[in-house]
């Protein structure tokens, strides 16, 4: 982000944002005091940002008093990309089914790949990708999967985007192969695999799985992700 456009920012709601970021992405829901010191400002000033967004029906405390996400935040996302959830969800859950693994689609906003939807498996206990997820898009199959979907010149338009030497080389191979895979670098101990997954009036996106580390077939999958891909793109022509 520019300084200029860094500038123009209302801090107040940048930090209100952050804060629901935090709670949404929280493993364990956190509390005030945790999540004033990840915003690095007072507890009566985390405080104010925890009540709009509890007006707002946003996130909602327990009895302990630790921090969830709310109701209201489904009404949120409800117009996000929706065509693409719609149409990619039973694409997505032959997948998951078929390949044992979490199915996703990512979306590139500026220099960071967004989860978007997930579907997990229901014949196994397969590893879960959250929606919100949220991680540079040089780091991990579906970043690399959507920066190879994309133009040059609208690589190069991506404000903030910074390629290491290893995502250049990693972009290469997923050029040359047609799909991008990855282990250990957004989860330790996670391997992904993911092709581009471009329609016209969508976000970039990528349809990935998640899966533990191991020795698998990737051509295998990807070409299972590929034909996965063709569906939904084919689905959202003929609904446009």
């Amino acid at each position: 982000m520019s300084d200029n456009a860094a500038g123009s920012l209302s801090l107040t709601l940048s930090r209100g944002i952050e804060l629901l970021e935090v709670v949404c992405a929280a493993d364990v829901a956190p509390s005030i005091g945790e999540v004033a010191q990840h915003l690095g400002v007072h507890r009566s000033a985390a405080y104010r940002l925890l009540r709009t967004l509890e007006a707002h029906y946003l996130v909602r405390r327990d009895e302990a008093g630790k921090i969830h996400p709310a109701a209201g935040l489904t009404n949120l996302a409800r117009g996000v990309e929706n065509s693409l959830q719609a149409v990619g969800l039973p694409v997505m859950t032959k997948i998951a089914d078929e390949l044992g693994m979490s199915c996703f689609i990512a979306v590139a906003q500026g220099a960071d790949c967004f989860t978007l939807v997930t579907v997990e498996a229901t014949t196994s206990h397969a590893l879960t990708q959250h929606p919100g997820t949220r991680h540079h898009l040089d780091r991990g199959a579906p970043g690399i999967a959507l920066l190879s979907g994309l133009s040059a010149q609208q690589r190069g338009d991506i404000e903030g985007l910074e390629l290491s030497g290893k995502a250049c080389s990693d972009l290469e191979q997923a050029l040359n192969d047609g799909f991008a895979s990855s282990s250990d670098e957004v989860i330790p101990g996670v391997s992904s695999v993911a092709v581009p997954l471009m329609a016209q009036g969508q976000l970039p996106a990528a349809l990935a799985v998640v899966y533990p580390r191991q020795v698998l077939d990737e051509q295998r999958i990807a070409a299972t992700l590929h034909q996965g891909a063709g569906t939904i793109l084919a689905r959202l022509g003929a609904a446009g």
